[in-house]
């Protein structure tokens, strides 16, 4: 049995089978100059353009060359000898260059948030596909093979998306059939395992509904060395399967089609549009078609928005700072410690994020203005500004002092008056704009045990600053809305001198436990977001349920 790792790579795609063919034609050739040049030129054309195409195309991300590179030099066929591997592997399996930055196109052309994946083999096409999704998008990756999962992981370890991928081990029909049990659905699936395989895969993901309205079926090697569509003698078993295979999607009713002549053929597969049903629909509003032609998901995006979050080198700004930037927007981290501010805008920016750090005192009006200034100077426009920066200074209201009181009052309340100010006279410019405060559950209750004038009352003063902005600015196109967190579980919470504040405040709490910093980044994506347009001057408090007792 031949190596299939060998420097003689056979002919893959229509294109180098054709070349191969008129390269021994071309041997055959004796006495006929003018024939010899037509097939000189015909195998230059047949021969060029699959490796134009890898000339031409974006080259592939280091983890993705890395895995490359690690296939082609991996001794398949001695493992399968040495029972490592299952299956005696050709290293032609793998997807390449150019179809992985076409899957990772689709990916992101389709704005895909679920991949299924039946056919991993290395995970070449399970990493490209990845790189195409958002950051908290998923890739299921079914693999026969129990040697490849942990062959790719290791490749898939090195790169920030490989923690999208999750892979099943096992027969990919009867995975398949699991998660259409389950009621999984997936906005992109692309198919690239056994040939003869191909048909049943496609009926169930039909039939069992696994891809979603609006979904893309990928179904790769469909050409398959241009057998489907040459003589019949020339067609092995994988060759029939797949031509049954494309006559059978081509006669679907319930879907469309169209096949792309990427290297080995590419066929896209998606739901049929039924003309009839579409004639029924009485109503098409903005309900149904979206506003603006967005769906309701798409209208949370902030792709091309540029925020500005202050107190983002922890805790809840940092949170809010993340959420913004997974949901597209560029953030430009502010924090009165330049070092916190920093290794934040470097979390950002290691996760395919545009960020900028910033570090301004925000009681200090020339700082907020040069804050605002920076951020348009750097992207031109301010869309959303979140106003998160705050103190908590404890004490007994008789012993409250005036600096305590002055403290909490111009971190608090005077500095997101300053950003407010500077951040609305930004938006209102552009005619568009989103504020948020961040408040406190302090601003609706007073909390207790622990006693905190300065922190209430200051709270309170945003919640109204808030309101009264909310209604102001709301016809200049900019909406000002306020977040009241419950407590938020953090280091000092578990302090052991805290232990039995925590408890009894636990008691107050319907939910039973403490807020997360998470637990508060969708609300932050949906104020910033067009999907609450219409909503100014709101508070919304996120305390599990403490101040409704």
């Amino acid at each position: 049995m031949s190596n299939p790792c060998s420097s003689v790579v056979p002919p893959d795609t229509p294109l180098e089978v054709l070349a191969d063919v008129l390269k021994k034609a071309e041997a055959l050739i004796t006495g006929n100059d003018e024939v010899k040049i037509l097939l000189k030129k015909a195998i230059q054309i047949a021969s060029g353009l699959d490796e134009y195409l890898e000339k031409t195309t974006t080259q592939p991300s280091p983890a993705l060359q890395e895995l490359w590179t690690r296939t082609r030099s991996e001794r398949w066929h001695e493992n399968y000898e040495k029972g490592i591997t299952l299956f005696d592997l050709p290293v032609t399996c793998i997807t390449g260059h150019v179809e992985g930055q076409v899957l990772r196109f689709f990916a992101r052309m389709a704005k895909a948030q679920r991949v299924l994946e039946i056919g991993m083999f290395t995970g070449y096409g399970a990493l490209s596909l990845a790189e195409g999704l958002p950051l908290d998008g998923t890739v299921v990756a079914c693999e026969i093979e129990p040697y490849l999962e942990k062959f790719a992981r290791l490749s898939f370890d090195k790169s920030p998306h490989g923690k999208k991928i999750k892979v099943e081990v096992g027969g990919a029909q009867e995975t398949i059939n699991q998660l259409a049990n389950e009621r999984q659905q997936y906005d992109l699936i692309f198919i690239d395992a056994d040939k003869t395989g191909y048909l049943e895969y496609y009926k169930t993901i039909i039939d069992r509904k696994l891809l979603a309205p609006g979904g893309t079926l990928v179904v790769d090697n469909v050409l398959f060395k241009g057998q489907v569509y040459g003589s019949e003698e020339d067609m092995n078993e994988n060759g029939k399967a797949l031509k049954e295979f494309n006559q059978f999607v081509a006669s679907d009713p319930r879907t469309e089609q169209v096949l792309l002549p990427v290297r080995d053929g590419m066929l896209l597969i998606q739901h049929a549009d039924s003309a009839e049903e579409v004639e029924k629909v009485e109503t098409k509003d903005d309900v149904y078609s979206g506003l603006n032609g967005k769906s309701v998901m798409q209208r949370l995006r902030l792709d091309g928005k540029t925020a500005l979050v202050t107190g983002a080198g922890q805790g809840i700004g940092r949170a809010f700072a993340h959420a913004l930037g997974e949901a597209g927007a560029q953030v430009a981290v502010v924090d009165i410690d330049t070092l916190r501010a920093d290794r934040v805008r470097r979390e950002l920016i290691s996760k395919g994020i545009k960020a900028i750090s910033i570090q301004a005192d925000i009681t200090n009006k020339e700082d907020v203005d040069r804050m605002v200034d920076q951020v348009i100077s750097e992207w031109g426009a301010l869309h959303i500004a979140c106003n998160n920066a705050g103190v908590n200074l404890n004490s007994a209201s008789k012993d409250t002092t005036l600096e305590e009181w002055d403290r909490t009052m111009n971190v608090n309340l005077r500095g997101v008056f300053l950003c407010c100010q500077a951040e609305g006279r930004a938006m209102m410019k552009q005619g568009y704009g989103k504020i948020i405060n961040t408040a406190s559950m302090s601003s609706l209750i007073v909390p207790h045990p622990q006693k905190q004038l300065s922190y209430n009352t200051s709270k309170a003063g945003v919640v109204k600053l808030t309101q009264t902005l909310g209604t102001e600015w709301i016809d200049r196109g900019v909406r000002v809305n306020a977040i009241s967190p419950g407590i938020v579980d953090t280091p000092l919470i578990h302090n052991e001198a805290l232990k039995p504040l925590s408890e009894l405040w636990l008691k107050d709490i319907p939910a039973g436990r403490f807020a997360e910093v998470t637990d508060l980044q969708g609300a932050i994506v949906f104020l910033a977001s067009e999907a609450s347009d219409y909503m100014t001057g709101h508070n919304l408090a996120i305390e599990g349920g403490q101040s409704l007792w």
